[in-house]
C-alpha cells in the first residue's frame, strides 16, 4: 500500500468517524466515507484495550497486510478506517483477513 493511500492525519480520521457510516463484526469495526479521489485511503487503529504495544503492533501489521492483499478487489473512491476490537489480540492472520473481507462485502465494496 502506498503512503499516499493511507489516512494519517487526526482530522481525516475524525472526519470519517463523524460523517461516515460504520459496520462491525466480532473482530473489527469499519468506518467508511466517500472521498473526492479516484483511489481508496485506509487507516488502522488499535486501542490500548487490545493489549500492550507489541500486541497492538502485531494486530495493526496483520490488518494492514490483509488490506494490502485485497485492495485491488475493492471499488475505489472511499476513506476506510478499520478499528480492532479486543478479540483481535488472539486472532490469526486468516481470521483478521476474513473479518476484513466480511465487512467490505457487507458494504458492497467488492468488485464484481
Amino acid at each position: 500500500m502506498e503512503a499516499a493511500n493511507r489516512l494519517r492525519k487526526n482530522e481525516d480520521f475524525r472526519k470519517v468517524y463523524k460523517e461516515g457510516n460504520s459496520i462491525a463484526n466480532k473482530l473489527l469495526i469499519l468506518y467508511i466515507k466517500k472521498n473526492a479521489f479516484d483511489y481508496n485511503r485506509a487507516g488502522f487503529t488499535v486501542s490500548k484495550k487490545v493489549g500492550k504495544s507489541v500486541i497492538r503492533s502485531k494486530v495493526k501489521r496483520r490488518m494492514r497486510e490483509s488490506y494490502r492483499l485485497n485492495d485491488s478487489k475493492l471499488l475505489q473512491g472511499y476513506d476506510l478506517v478499520f478499528v480492532a476490537r479486543q478479540g483481535c489480540n488472539e486472532a490469526t492472520f486468516q481470521e483478521i483477513e476474513s473479518a476484513l473481507l466480511h465487512l467490505i462485502g457487507k458494504k458492497k465494496l467488492l468488485k464484481k
